[in-house]
């Protein structure tokens, strides 16, 4: 792909963070809400905090999780960090597709059937099964918000290599400058 200009990657970076921020705080609020679901003794409380989460998992997370799989693709794709040359790069790309895939096909239905449940009158049988998700969900989206301020581990095999060949056709360059006669 080619480089992305200067204010092109800004923007996406912006875009990227504030998505980003945005799915980690509705996480905290499906937390928050999953917990008040889970451990009150008044039914219509429970059921006006799934019928809460509802609304946060059909309409606010999917778009968020998939604006923030999009922007992170552009921008690894457009900048020197490449998508497969540094570590903390790679394992973010892949705790996003499986946290956005776990998001629409485990998060979600388990919200719908809770709420579904609730409103017509049930209990929630497993109330920790709706806590779960969103205690893993958080959990793994603070550890990469912590990968990208931090950027540990270094270059990947790809990374290491495309450093090496970038280094030699630098010395190329160079000799190739030099006059000759």
């Amino acid at each position: 792909m080619k480089p992305l200009k200067r204010p092109a990657r800004r923007s996406l970076l912006v875009v990227h963070v504030a998505a980003s921020a945005g799915w980690l705080g509705l996480t905290l609020g499906l937390l928050a809400l999953s917990l008040t679901a889970a451990t009150t003794k008044s039914a219509p409380m429970a059921e006006a905090a799934c019928r809460s989460m509802k609304v946060f998992t059909d309409y606010l997370v999917i778009p968020l999780a998939l604006l923030t799989l999009v922007s992170g693709l552009v921008l690894s794709l457009g900048t020197p960090w490449g998508l497969a040359r540094h570590r903390w790069v790679y394992t973010k790309f892949w705790l996003t597709l499986i946290t956005l895939t776990a998001s629409i096909f485990a998060l979600r239905p388990g919200v719908n059937s809770a709420a579904e449940t609730l409103s017509s009158g049930g209990t929630l049988a497993a109330p920790l099964d709706l806590v779960m998700g969103p205690i893993v969900s958080f959990t793994t989206y603070l550890f990469m918000t912590a990968i990208s301020v931090l950027k540990p581990w270094g270059l990947t095999r790809r990374g290491r290599r495309l450093r090496v060949l970038a280094s030699s056709r630098k010395v190329l360059d160079e000799r190739s400058l030099r006059p000759t006669a």
